[in-house]
């Protein structure tokens, strides 16, 4: 027999499990050390020195610096957690809304079309005046449009 198959007989299946179990549990503890740590610099309520503190307890004295962080401040962790993720979802949000927009503020082609399907369902403009006014919008020469060089030519 090779060498590797007695290592296959020396090391058991139980003993391959209780090794993966002890490794995933690592990892696990690593996963917990690092969201403590972006826990500790995400809290603006903690001054400088309290996050100091905290950061060379679970540096210097980890197992115990990261149990007595969840006890003492784990119920909050998910409420940070949860207001940055809220915080980064209205800023994708407001830039989607700021992008669809054009970015500098006047309204977009899709809008004024909207509007002006709009007016003509509530039977204000006739569908002839609605034709033009949408070949106006999509030639460029929108409302919007002739505004901003009206008020250029003054």
């Amino acid at each position: 027999m090779s060498g590797s198959t007695y290592l296959a007989y020396d090391y058991p299946l139980l003993s391959v499990f209780w090794s993966m179990l002890v490794f995933f549990l690592w990892i696990m503890w690593f996963v917990l050390l690092f969201r403590i740590v972006v826990d500790i610099f995400r809290d603006d309520k903690m001054s400088g020195w309290a996050k100091a503190g905290w950061l060379v307890f679970t540096i210097v004295l980890p197992f115990l610096g990261v149990f007595v962080y969840v006890i003492a401040r784990g119920k909050n962790m998910g409420r940070r957690e949860a207001a940055q993720a809220r915080a980064q979802q209205e800023a994708f949000a407001s830039y989607v809304r700021e992008t669809a927009k054009g970015g500098d503020g006047r309204p977009s082609s899709a809008d004024e079309l909207a509007k002006l399907s709009e007016i003509r369902g509530r039977g204000d403009i006739t569908d002839e005046e609605f034709r033009r006014a949408k070949e106006l919008v999509l030639s460029g020469h929108g409302p919007s449009e002739r505004a901003g060089s009206s008020a250029a030519d003054s």
